[in-house]
């Protein structure tokens, strides 16, 4: 039993040493790493400032939801970026591609889940930018003649003959005729 002893010592001894030296030689990536992530997050924080001005400029204030919509999507390009680079700075390229080319998959597949809801955004954008398509206007939207109330991230809302009709922007964007008084 005692003879067991030094080579079990011997064994603890071999892998804490390796431990401390893999350690000590990952030290400076870990350090790079660390100062990389330290300055993404300044480089992050300048680019939403910038970003979010530009956006509560061209965007109008009752259309907040576009603005936080816009500006969440690129935080998180930017922070999903930084963390790949990070993992690539501190030696773990692979699981970096891999994670990319996983994300990538993933993406692909919920934007085509999300295919008419993106429509509906981007068309709703469109809309909103549009000087002929405002609250008040009458316009035809394929046969049914209304009045806006509201434009939307995804619908906008119509008054016909007392109700109201709600379309998804898509639809509306591509058959919309814009009505004159006299009409």
């Amino acid at each position: 039993m005692l003879g067991q002893i030094p080579v079990q010592a011997s064994i603890v001894r071999s892998a804490l040493d390796e431990f401390v030296a893999g350690l000590a030689a990952a030290l400076p990536d870990l350090l790079t790493g660390l100062l990389f992530l330290v300055l993404a997050a300044v480089v992050i924080k300048l680019v939403m400032t910038v970003v979010r001005l530009v956006l509560r400029r061209s965007v109008p204030q009752s259309q907040a939801v576009y603005r936080q919509f816009v500006s969440t999507i690129v935080f998180v390009f930017l922070c999903f970026g930084a963390g790949l680079s990070f993992l690539s700075i501190v030696g773990l390229t692979a699981i970096a591609a891999s994670l990319g080319t996983a994300t990538g998959f993933l993406a692909l597949g919920v934007s085509y889940a999300l295919s008419g809801m993106l429509a509906d955004a981007v068309a709703g954008v469109y809309l909103l930018r549009d000087p002929d398509f405002m609250p008040g206007d009458r316009i035809d939207v394929g046969g049914t003649v209304g009045e806006v109330k509201s434009i939307e991230l995804r619908k906008t809302r119509f008054r016909v003959e007392g109700d109201t009709m709600v379309r998804g922007n898509a639809e509306i964007e591509k058959k919309w005729t814009k009505l004159d008084d006299n009409d």
